[in-house]
Parts: C-alpha cells; structure tokens; sequence
C-alpha cells in the first residue's frame, strides 16, 4: 500500500533551534515520509538541516504556518517567489 499506512501526529511546543534540528536530523535518519509544519519564525533560523531538506526536496514535505501570537505578519516564503514571478497584485484580496 502506497502512502502513509498509518496517520501519526505530534506537536511539540515551544521548540527552541537545536531540538529543533535534533528532531529533524531523527527524521532524516527514519527515512519516513513526513508532513511537517513550522511556525515561520523557526523557518527564519539557520537550521543547517533545514536548509538541506528543503533544498533536497523528496520525503519530507515543509509548510509553513503564521506565528499565533503575531498572525498579521504572516510572510510565506512562496510569496516572494509569486510576487517575482507574477507580480504583488496576485496575492491582493479581492471579493466579487
């Protein structure tokens, strides 16, 4: 059976910059397909690991979420990239 034979989710709170790069070099190291979701302040950090997974692409997959304690200075990193490739009025909000 192809994908995730068993769903298991984990949060871990307040994590500071090394436990962070323990957790994922013990992810890395499980060779297992893994979703992970980062408040985007930890992605700001220079993770030496994180730098490489998200350069190597393949198992691991990375999004990133707004810090809840400051949710309007939301900056995906896809943003930056939207805006150069098809300009800043793509991320406007518009209703109709």
């Amino acid at each position: 059976m192809d994908g995730f034979a068993l769903l298991g989710i984990e949060t871990h709170v307040d994590l500071n910059t090394d436990a962070l790069e323990d957790l994922l070099l013990s992810i890395v190291s499980s060779q297992q397909r893994t979703l992970i979701y980062l408040q985007q302040d930890l992605l700001d950090n220079d993770v030496p690991i994180l730098n490489q997974i998200r350069s190597e692409g393949g198992s691991i997959l990375i999004s990133e979420v707004p810090s809840l304690h400051e949710p309007e200075n939301r900056q995906a990193s896809i943003d930056l990239l939207i805006r150069r490739t098809i300009g800043a009025s793509a991320l406007e909000y518009t209703h109709d």
